[in-house]
């Protein structure tokens, strides 16, 4: 998808109907990023809701010239979504689920196969190693912190740092060939 540089600029300058459109194009591709992480959707509309006001609040610090602004927004989702799931009011409600939600948290916890094709980029993973899907997975996609996925995996933190951006940069020559 080309880059809406002009919807863009609009936003910039302040017009409400340019973000309005910004908002049809890329908020199922936001919530789809936002619920894989925070795996329920009253959350994740919230938190959707709250990027969004986020993404006017700071649209002058976007700068066209310094990346994408699919990549800008997304990161300001996953941030949001990390930092929701880090907050205690998320770590109290999770205390008190029955088990009958269990069932469907483990269902989905190892669902990123699901995940990828929601967000269109399953056929670029398959073709990274398991050790770069892994850490995708844990990164990108459960909200790990990096010393996080570290523990988790096995293996020292620069280890992972370096693997990470490998894997990365593996990816987006992938994607933009």
């Amino acid at each position: 998808m080309k880059q809406p540089d002009d919807l863009i600029q609009s936003m910039q300058e302040g017009d409400e109907s340019s973000f309005s459109k910004l908002y049809d194009m890329y908020n199922e591709a936001i919530y789809g990023i936002i619920y894989s992480i925070v795996l329920d959707r009253a959350i994740a509309q919230e938190v959707m809701q709250d990027v969004f006001i986020k993404i006017w609040n700071k649209r002058d610090s976007y700068n066209i010239n310094k990346g994408r602004f699919f990549t800008w927004i997304l990161n300001i989702a996953r941030n949001a979504s990390i930092d929701q799931i880090r907050s205690k009011s998320f770590k109290n409600e999770r205390k008190n689920l029955s088990t009958s939600n269990f069932v469907d948290i483990l269902k989905t916890s190892d669902s990123l196969n699901s995940r990828m094709d929601a967000l269109g980029i399953k056929k670029f993973i398959d073709k990274l190693k398991p050790t770069c899907v892994s850490i995708i997975d844990l990164l990108f996609f459960k909200g790990f912190t990096q010393a996080d996925a570290a523990k988790e995996l096995d293996i020292p933190l620069g280890t992972l740092k370096t693997r990470n951006r490998s894997c990365l940069n593996e990816l987006r020559t992938l994607v933009l060939d």
